[in-house]
């Protein structure tokens, strides 16, 4: 078990606040010397207690998050679930959880339309096998840090069929124009936009 000090919180804590403080600064704030913070930074990301990542302000981008609660009905339909939605660019997170729901994603979509379809329509967690009930709460607004780090990785991948392995051409929302499709595929409606 990694035990963070005094010093180690400082920094996390400085660059959580701002990513892209320099070492002179990190350094002239916790009273190190600039290579006695260098070895420090080198040390917990060798640990892998921290990483660099970009997080996105959703808020500004209008994009809507939703916490997606999902009652599974055991061990081996969580597992497939899991597998299933690693690659999809929508979902932030998949925390297994205690309680009447064993399951929690924090999902984004696009706009409420396409909320609504992915919460509705075949590529919805609720039609997956071993799902006995699901709840898909937007989210009215992120107190405290609008930044979330969505997975922009894996959009634009230019791939011809979802990562989940639903087709969204002959989705009747996708062809109405009421959901955008998956952002991985060549398919989005959103590429260029924004």
């Amino acid at each position: 078990m990694n035990i963070l000090d005094e010093v180690d919180r400082k920094l996390i804590s400085r660059l959580a606040v701002d990513g892209r403080a320099t070492l002179k600064e990190l350094s002239e704030e916790i009273g190190y010397t600039v290579m006695g913070v260098k070895k420090r930074l080198d040390g917990l990301f060798r640990n892998n207690v921290i990483k660099v990542s970009a997080s996105v302000n959703i808020e500004l981008l209008g994009w809507i998050p939703l916490l997606v609660f999902v009652d599974v009905k055991n061990k081996r339909f969580m597992d497939s679930i899991i597998k299933r939605f690693r690659e999809c660019p929508r979902i932030v997170w998949f925390l297994p959880v205690l309680g009447s729901y064993n399951l929690v994603a924090l999902m984004i979509a696009e706009d409420y339309r396409t909320l609504h379809c992915i919460s509705s329509a075949g590529c919805s967690i609720k039609s997956l096998d071993g799902v006995a009930r699901v709840e898909y709460y937007p989210i009215g607004g992120v107190l405290y840090e609008p930044y979330i780090p969505v997975r922009l990785n894996l959009m634009g991948r230019g791939l011809e069929k979802p990562p989940c392995g639903v087709d969204c051409r002959p989705c009747k929302s996708y062809m109405e124009g009421r959901c955008v499709g998956c952002p991985a595929t060549v398919y989005y409606r959103l590429i260029g936009k924004g």
